[in-house]
């Protein structure tokens, strides 16, 4: 695969991790702290943050959707992040705003790729398409074992309910991610306190906030 483009106009910060993880609460936390720097920030999420994405969203997490091929749940995906970054993502950038999404590509690496086993590089191949090869400048993987992220949920939707060796698989593909473009990842420990936590994407970001 290639090396990615990287918007030269904003800042483009991803929130990755399995279920549970907090990556809704970070997100919006790393949102407050940079509007009180100032800056202008869009809060957004994948999937559903669009009118189609909604549509896709309800298909692919309702439980009463049932069983899919695995290869169409990717294509839905796909379709979203398509969706999210060309009338979501690409116009806030563009305004030069700090883009701050909860889940984007890496989730369909894990999720459809790890988690369900199909080719991880066929996977990416339509994920990147989808999204024209944009990247975050930084993606925060909040990491935490899914036996305590599951046990977060009284009610579960199509995804939560899968296997825990499905979120296992998951777990070690974002891992596995990170692993491969360390100037481009931080990993968290996400049992870790919300505070430390969140102090830690700061110490993170905020070079990227001078360097811009």
């Amino acid at each position: 695969m290639s090396a990615g483009v990287y918007s030269e106009a904003g800042l483009f910060v991803c929130f990755e991790g399995g279920e549970g993880a907090g990556k809704s609460t970070q997100s919006r936390l790393l949102r407050d702290w940079l509007v009180e720097r100032g800056e202008t920030v869009l809060l957004t999420f994948e999937p559903g943050d669009t009118p189609v994405g909604k549509e896709l969203r309800r298909i692919v997490l309702d439980p009463a959707t049932g069983h899919l091929s695995d290869r169409t749940e990717a294509l839905l995906y796909a379709a979203d992040k398509a969706e999210h970054v060309d009338h979501v993502v690409l116009p806030a950038l563009a305004r030069d705003e700090v883009v701050i999404t909860d889940r984007y590509v890496d989730s369909t690496l894990a999720y459809q790729g790890a988690g369900r086993t199909l080719d991880v590089a066929e996977v990416e191949a339509v994920a990147r398409w989808a999204t024209g090869d944009l990247r975050p400048h930084l993606t925060v993987v909040l990491d935490l074992e899914p036996e305590t992220g599951l046990g977060r949920f009284e009610e579960r939707d199509r995804i939560e309910g899968q296997s825990l060796e499905f979120h296992q698989r998951v777990r070690q593909g974002f891992l596995d991610l990170a692993a491969a473009d360390p100037d481009h990842y931080v990993v968290l420990d996400a049992r870790a306190p919300i505070d430390e936590i969140a102090s830690a994407v700061r110490v993170r970001i905020e070079p990227m906030l001078e360097g811009r």
